[in-house]
Parts: structure tokens; sequence; C-alpha cells
């Protein structure tokens, strides 16, 4: 007499059968979550030394003006965003490397989704405060008295810019991996659901 399975164990059995027959994995997927890591990880260090090496000191008529990075919080938010992003993509690499020798298992692909979609968010709330603080360093607010300083501490600003695209490309390198790791998770689910129909189909014969 033939017994009946119970329609979780069958789903949740389906689905590991789906996910590991899948043939994407260990090809393309993990090489280009290795690679953005890893880019990531160059391009937060470029940042967080560019942007603490941009002091700048200057004299008008005697008088010392220096300009530091420290003097906003803005900045000192942004290299703190920067200083997470390049630990995390640093462990994540490890954590992609274990994965990609180990069985697929969808809820790893999903706390990988999750891990850079947090770290998507950090970077762009980051880069965002510190470009409106550029802009008014670079521009002034006129209407309210605020004048440019850009013109007078042009290496300064110039750091500080080129800090900000390192951290831009953080954001991009980790909305992309964002994006793949998404994907992957919907290839899964379309696999699975495949997986069962199949199965079920063949279970009514």
């Amino acid at each position: 007499m033939a017994t009946k399975k119970h329609p979780f164990e069958f789903r949740v059995k389906s689905f590991s059968a789906a996910a590991m027959s899948s043939p994407k994995q260990g090809g393309g997927f993990f090489k280009l979550q290795i690679m953005l890591r890893v880019l990531a990880i160059v391009f937060t260090s470029a940042a967080m030394v560019t942007m603490l090496t941009s002091d700048e000191t200057v004299n008008f008529f005697g008088i010392s003006m220096q300009a530091r990075y420290s003097y906003s919080s803005a900045f000192k938010f942004i290299l703190v965003a920067d200083a997470i992003a390049c630990t995390c993509s640093l462990l994540s690499v490890i954590f992609a490397f274990l994965l990609s020798h180990s069985e697929p298992n969808p809820s790893s692909y999903f706390a990988v989704f999750l891990h850079d979609l947090v770290l998507v968010l950090l970077m762009m709330a980051g880069c965002a405060a510190a470009s409106a603080v550029g802009m008014v360093g670079r521009d002034g607010i006129a209407q309210v008295g605020w004048s440019a300083i850009c013109s007078n501490v042009g290496k300064f600003c110039h750091k500080l810019t080129l800090s900000l695209a390192f951290s831009f490309m953080v954001m991009f390198c980790y909305l992309a991996l964002a994006v793949s790791s998404a994907h992957e998770l919907k290839y899964l689910a379309g696999g699975t659901n495949n997986q069962v129909s199949e199965e079920g189909v063949t279970e009514e014969k």
C-alpha cells in the first residue's frame, strides 16, 4: 500500500531538488559575486584613504584657515559607511567563496541578498548626505550668506570629490550584487515551481 506524502514535506524536498539541479550554481554567478565584492573592498579603501588625507591649511593675510572632513557630520558619516562596507565586503567574500563550494541553500542566497540590500541603502544615504554638503561647499548659498569655499581650498575639495566618487562606485557594486542575488533567487523559485508541477502530474498519473 502506497503511503501519502505530506504536502509540506513534498514541497521542501522539491525545492531542495530544484536548487541542487540548477545548472547555474558554481558558475558565473559566484565569479561575479566575488569580483564585485573585491572591487567594493578596493573602492572603499581608496575612498577612506582619500578622505583621511584631504586636510588642507591655507593662510589669508596671516590668518590660518584649516579645512578638515571631520568638521562635517556628513563626511564623517560617509567615512563610517565606507568602513562598514569594507569590513562587510571582506567577510562576504569569504562567505561567497564558502557558499560556492557547498550545496545550494536558498536561505543562504536570501541572506546574501538582504546583506547587499542593506549596504546599498547605507551607501546611498552616505553618498546623498556627503553630496549635499559638497554642493554647498562648491557653490555656496547666496540667499543665506553661505559662501563657496572650494575656490580657497581646492585640494581639499578635489580629494573629497574623488572620495565621494569611489563611494558611489561602491554603491553601484552593491546594487549590482543585490540584483544578481535577487535574479538567482527568482531562478531557483522558477525551477522549484516547475519541479513541483512535474512531480504533481506524475503522482496524479
